[in-house]
């Protein structure tokens, strides 16, 4: 792992130091994250693989009645009949926040009070198939839209855990070993330089104590030539 390009300092290493520290623990964070929403995705796949059964088998009931109905009616009445709905429903998006991804919600009202109201005709000349068709596909519809939320909160988790997980592997096989190789290269320098220093500190030292030694035995001589002299 290649290590930055800093100066060997202290203050450097003090700096890598705070940073390897806060990127280990936001390492951590986002760890637990991407663990909390590989569970929430989990439950919302199987939650989703069920409603979607679930909506698949009340659709095809719905065609089956539709077909029937069309069997047995003329495609004129079955037009007629169908031509002006007599309910209608608004939609309203929302957003719930979950693990910091922003998911949609959605709700609908219907334009008349009475939700059983869904039959734009008269029974006299329809089939019961078309009103069964009618009465399972006003049902279905709520299951539809949380279906729709379902599944647009599994591509946004799923978008959100593989974007975690890249921070994730960037910081553990990337930025954690850099911090840690540098911080190990400053180490040997410092570690390096204080032998230099220490190293040259005992090299002056016995400079000076042989400059103090040779000095004292030159003022010894010179004070014995000077009492020699004397006598």
């Amino acid at each position: 792992m290649a290590r930055l390009n800093v100066n060997p300092t202290r203050m450097v290493l003090t700096s890598l130091k705070k940073r390897l520290k806060v990127a280990v623990k936001g390492h951590k964070m986002l760890k637990d994250k991407r663990d909390e929403l590989m569970k929430q995705f989990l439950e919302l796949a199987r939650e989703n693989k069920r409603l979607r059964e679930q909506v698949e088998a009340q659709i095809g009931s719905i065609y089956s009645n539709f077909v029937i109905a069309s069997a047995v009616m003329s495609s004129e009445v079955l037009n007629e009949a169908l031509m002006y709905p007599k309910q209608g429903v608004s939609i309203e998006v929302g957003r719930k926040n979950v693990m910091s991804v922003d998911v949609p919600v959605f709700d609908f009202t219907t334009t008349t009070d009475d939700t059983s109201n869904i039959y734009p005709y008269g029974f006299a000349n329809t089939s019961a198939e078309l009103d069964n068709a009618i009465e399972n596909l006003s049902g279905v519809f709520p299951e539809m839209l949380r279906l729709a939320a379902v599944e647009k909160e599994v591509q946004l988790l799923a978008a959100e855990i593989e974007k975690t997980r890249r921070r994730v592997n960037a910081l553990e096989y990337v930025m954690i070993p850099q911090f840690q190789e540098t911080i190990k290269y400053i180490q040997m320098k410092l570690d390096e330089n204080e032998r230099g220093n220490q190293t040259r500190l005992m090299k002056v030292k016995d400079l000076m104590v042989k400059a103090a030694i040779e000095e004292k035995q030159e003022n010894t001589k010179a004070a014995l030539e000077e009492y020699s002299s004397q006598f």
